[in-house]
């Protein structure tokens, strides 16, 4: 799955206070954490993954984090893989893969999205992680610009396929063409 950054105009949300970035709760995903990242059936589809990756953070293979803001739910979401079949994208020792980073539309371009790769690469740091890798869809140039931002520089270009069983049952096939981004974590 590619670093997704939705590039629809931003919805307001009124009732919010000034100081809403200061109270967000940046914390790893529970279980009861999962149906709100369906985002009110925008992301249904993808429920099954979710429960899998949930189990692979519980085996120690995946990092899952969450943005939660008080009486607003989960706002944004980023999934780290440690390891994975492809080495070059995460091999369990020095390399992970950011997956599945999104911000609600109401909370992007705050600084969010940067908070949140902060926590994530310093996290990493700690386990002795000394690069992250992702694939952000050539289309998602609002992304590319982001990351890039932050230090990361495109690698490789990914075609982008993959496959995964939605909430239903079904198996879904997906073409993405997407860059690789990589980022030394200092």
């Amino acid at each position: 799955m590619t670093g997704q950054i939705n590039s629809n105009p931003i919805e307001p949300v009124n009732d919010l206070p000034s100081h809403w970035m200061e109270e967000v709760i940046i914390r790893l995903l529970n279980e009861t954490d999962l149906p709100a990242l369906e985002w009110d059936g925008e992301f249904t589809h993808f429920r099954r993954m979710y429960a899998d990756a949930f189990k692979r953070q519980q085996r120690g293979f995946s990092i899952l984090w969450v943005a939660e803001l008080p009486g607003y739910s989960i706002i944004g979401q980023v999934f780290i893989q440690l390891i994975c079949d492809r080495h070059e994208l995460a091999d369990g020792l020095y390399r992970a893969y950011l997956y599945s980073f999104r911000i609600k539309p109401p909370f992007r371009s705050a600084g969010l999205g940067g908070r949140m790769l902060a926590i994530v690469e310093d996290d990493l740091k700690q386990r002795h992680y000394n690069r992250i890798t992702l694939n952000v869809a050539k289309t998602n140039t609002r992304a590319q610009k982001m990351y890039a931002a932050h230090g990361y520089r495109a690698v490789a270009h990914e075609p982008g396929c993959w496959s995964y069983i939605d909430h239903e049952g079904n198996w879904q096939h997906v073409e993405e063409p997407a860059w690789r981004m990589e980022k030394t974590i200092p």
